[in-house]
């Protein structure tokens, strides 16, 4: 599996097959069938890797805290709700919920846990949903994840093997640059070809 270091960087470069695997999978692929391989894939990943010594969701995103439970998670840490929500939390008017204010995460603790124990949101319990269903209706940020998570990088590609998804060969201008520099492919690269 890919290191939690490089999946950053390796998604972005197949960024565009990703896309391209996004369309192939929505006429090709039965969505009921596509979620029971999902479900599979998701329970054999993440049976035998350790979420603790990787926690990119918990570095790249806030987490979301619903208003039923703030109360909860204050009694956690004996404090008030106004407490709680003063001391560690924002509104997101977008999302008509709490997040935390910081990334990383604000209950993200040295060893990988999560401050909140028992009390963790239920959205980061569930992340990175690829065991929910719909994964149809839900594969752009499913492209997203790939991109934190190195288990949802894992499926994407053992997916592409499994549905016989033929990967492009040709670099396009705008794509990132292969070598790895972050720059477009016309801009490095291929600025000489």
């Amino acid at each position: 599996m890919i290191s939690p270091n490089d999946v950053k960087k390796r998604a972005k470069l197949k960024e565009n097959e990703n896309y391209a695997f996004r369309t192939y999978l929505k006429i090709h692929v039965n969505p009921l069938e596509l979620d029971d391989r999902f479900h599979e894939l998701h329970e054999e990943l993440f049976s035998v890797y350790d979420c603790g010594q990787c926690r990119n969701c918990c570095k790249m995103y806030c987490g979301l805290i619903p208003q039923e439970d703030i109360k909860k998670a204050a009694g956690h840490f004996s404090i008030s709700e106004e407490e709680f929500i003063d001391q560690y939390l924002e509104y997101d008017p977008v999302e008509m919920t709490y997040k935390t204010r910081h990334r990383p995460c604000d209950f993200l603790k040295e060893n990988g846990d999560c401050a909140l124990g028992e009390c963790k949101p239920e959205n980061c319990r569930k992340y990175p949903y690829t065991d929910q269903p719909d994964r149809m209706g839900s594969l752009l940020s499913i492209i997203e994840s790939a991109a934190v998570c190195p288990v949802v990088y894992e499926i994407l590609e053992r997916l592409k093997e499994e549905y016989h998804f033929k990967r492009r060969e040709r670099i396009y201008p705008n794509d990132p640059c292969p070598c790895g520099s972050g720059l477009k492919y016309k801009k490095c690269c291929g600025r000489h070809s």
